[in-house]
């Protein structure tokens, strides 16, 4: 056997392919240790009445190798055959590994494609059909990683309101499977999977599909990619396709260690930027946008420390309410009649940047646009276009419309000082569209397209995710944006919850949170500003609440704890992440931040008022002492006993710093 292994910062990944060079399989997957003996994962005896291809680790499998277990790649050619039976062709082995394979009958060319990025493994295939005759991809997966352990099988589930939910299924045998076949990536699941210290992921913001198998050997494997269309994915002769990439990672510390993994990865794909303190105008005033109105909340919010003031829907012509105005991506005059620009530079006045709310790919039925050009709206023909939260989408899979989109966001971006940019998207894509031209991969691209190009003309400009909440939330987009926005829940509890789910699959820097006075959807009961600034500030700090209506006493404690968040907005957003059992913990280079809510489960208080609870913390070292407060302590004794916590407020935000 032929064997190439890629070496992480602590992990290391071996591919093999045998000598008969029919497939690659897995040779050992985790620390480094595992590539200096016998594979890991490689059956043990004969397997009766089974093809040795359904028993084998392989990387890829292939329809025509692999017969009674699921494949990747099932294609079909002018027959109707959907067998390939391909054979190793060379390897290319750089920047990136490349294993080649080549089918002869149907002279299908197929490329496993490997990169190693830290502890993280990017895999993907490409496809090329170099026949005379057209074939179709029916099942087009990016990727199947081996998991060398067993488990129970995390993922992240939810709905509006009550995304990134935490629970795990366990698989004696049998297959687990999620997904979306809403053209986004949802709020039901997220595209990540988990067994252990073993995860993977998916970098695809349309309709995708993730599944664990545990087979009949007891072997735990989980594939991602991009969903089966009806139709397929056809490819002419000559042509290529490519799949989105499938990341997998690994820790010796189980989950919250692979989680850190996935989080060092999300903050190499971003741009590192420092987030800014923003205040979103949405909870204030909803579409009623006046400009003595803003101009009043951005006074209140500059005195606080605010930073960057962003006017969400309600700022464009014809826009009263959800059923008008999309699409028309004009001032109104009637709500700033002396022109967006003088009221940035009345922001300006105030030390504060200015930021936008658009949602580009939608469209209001009665708008200029729509009566202008019907082409544009998606539909399937001859059909009447679907209509969610009282609008239409645009058909983003045609280069016209994502010329529009782009020079719309162009136009903006240049005529105004904009310096935030809240990319919005409040439906599902749901109309069926034109699928034999591959529609689902057509939006997608556009968009990554145009998100890209963004970041190349205007590079200042910061650039939030949002979908109705958090249904945009995967390794793509963040790949192409700043910070993503969870869920539209911003309830204290509620949040929590959210937030926590959150953080097992993306990193703090992505976590936009806002501080509001909204009521729980799921847990009701109250909590204190205190608490609701020590949710929001374990990620992105945001102030969405109507600050008109605060008391001089709301603003002095908001004004504190921005204050405060400033000071460790660096740690928070590029630190090491560590669950405790009260709250959370940011370990940076020479201090860390943490977290504590009392949530009402017992986790804070005792049975005995008189007995603190103590807090152990994590990742210090034993022999340096660090302040807590007005307290010193030794590293050991807040490893091993903890910090100090009686309940007697419902969080608290404590910074430990390394003396000596």
């Amino acid at each position: 056997m032929k064997t190439w292994t890629l070496r992480g910062d602590s992990t290391s990944y071996v591919v093999g392919v045998p000598d008969h060079g029919q497939w690659a399989e897995l040779v050992a997957w985790g620390p480094h240790a595992v590539a200096d003996g016998p594979s890991t994962v490689a059956p043990a005896g004969t397997e009766h009445f089974l093809p040795r291809a359904d028993v084998e680790p392989l990387e890829y499998a292939v329809r025509g190798v692999r017969y009674t277990a699921p494949a990747e790649l099932v294609v079909s050619g002018p027959d109707g055959s959907d067998e390939l039976r391909p054979t190793f062709a060379g390897v290319k082995a750089g920047d990136d590994l490349q294993l080649e394979f080549h089918d002869q009958v149907l002279s299908v060319r197929l490329v496993l494609h490997y990169r190693m990025v830290g502890d993280v493994v990017e895999r993907w295939v490409s496809v090329r059909n170099d026949g005379a005759a057209e074939i179709t991809l029916h099942r087009h997966d990016s990727a199947a990683f081996v998991i060398p352990a067993r488990g129970p099988v995390r993922y992240l589930w939810g709905e509006w309101n009550s995304e990134f939910q935490q629970s795990e299924v366990t698989l004696e045998r049998g297959l687990f499977t999620i997904g979306s076949a809403q053209g986004i990536t949802g709020h039901s699941y997220s595209p990540f999977l988990s067994v252990d210290g073993y995860g993977v992921q998916l970098a695809w913001t349309g309709s995708w599909e993730m599944s664990a198998e545990v087979d009949t050997t007891g072997q735990t494997r989980i594939r991602a990619g991009r969903a089966p269309s009806n139709l397929g994915l056809r490819l002419a002769p000559g042509e290529s396709w490519a799949a989105p990439r499938a990341v997998g990672a690994y820790s010796a510390e189980g989950p919250e260690g692979l989680a850190r993994r996935f989080h060092d990865y999300q903050r190499w794909l971003s741009r590192g930027r420092t987030p800014k303190v923003l205040y979103n105008s949405w909870f204030a005033t909803e579409f009623d946008v006046r400009v003595e109105h803003q101009l009043e909340l951005a006074h209140r919010a500059a005195a606080i420390g605010v930073e960057t003031f962003v006017v969400d829907d309600g700022w464009f012509t014809g826009r009263t309410d959800d059923r008008h105005g999309l699409g028309d991506w004009d001032v109104d005059p009637a709500k700033f009649p002396d022109g967006l620009a003088a009221f940035i530079d009345r922001l300006g006045e105030l030390g504060l940047d200015f930021g936008l709310w658009v949602e580009p790919e939608s469209v209001s039925p009665d708008s200029v646009l729509a009566t202008a050009h019907p082409e544009w709206i998606l539909r399937t023909d001859g059909r009447e276009p679907l209509q969610v939260r009282n609008q239409w989408l645009l058909d983003l899979s045609r280069d016209d419309v994502a010329e529009f989109i782009w020079t719309t966001l162009d136009r903006l971006l240049s005529s105004y000082r904009i310096s935030y940019l809240k990319w919005d998207a409040n439906r599902p894509r749901l109309d069926a569209g034109d699928q034999r031209r591959d529609l689902d991969g057509r939006v997608v691209s556009h968009l990554y397209a145009i998100l890209d190009r963004l970041r190349a003309e205007h590079p200042g400009v910061y650039v939030e995710g949002c979908a109705g909440g958090g249904a945009r939330v995967d390794l793509a987009m963040a790949a192409r944006v700043d910070t993503l926005w969870p869920s539209d829940n911003t309830a204290p509890l509620d949040r929590l919850r959210i937030q926590r789910g959150f953080l097992t699959g993306y990193a703090p820097h992505l976590m936009s949170s806002w501080v509001t006075d909204a009521v729980g959807t799921h847990d009701g009961r109250q909590r204190s500003l205190d608490f609701r600034f020590h949710v929001a500030m374990s990620g992105v700090l945001g102030i969405g609440a109507d600050v008109s209506r605060w008391s001089d006493d709301r603003l002095k404690t908001a004004q504190r704890h921005i204050a405060q968040y400033k000071s460790i907005r660096d740690v928070v957003v590029n630190g090491n992440v560590h669950g405790l059992s009260a709250g959370l913990q940011y370990v940076g280079a020479d201090k860390s931040v943490v977290f504590l809510w009392e949530t009402g489960d017992g986790n804070v208080r005792g049975t005995l008022p008189t007995r603190p609870r103590r807090v152990p913390l994590v990742q210090l070292d034993p022999a340096t002492n660090y302040r807590v407060g007005d307290e010193v302590h030794p590293g050991s004794y807040l490893l091993q006993v903890g910090v100090r916590w009686d309940g007697s407020t419902d969080s608290n935000c404590l910074v430990v710093e390394a003396l000596d």
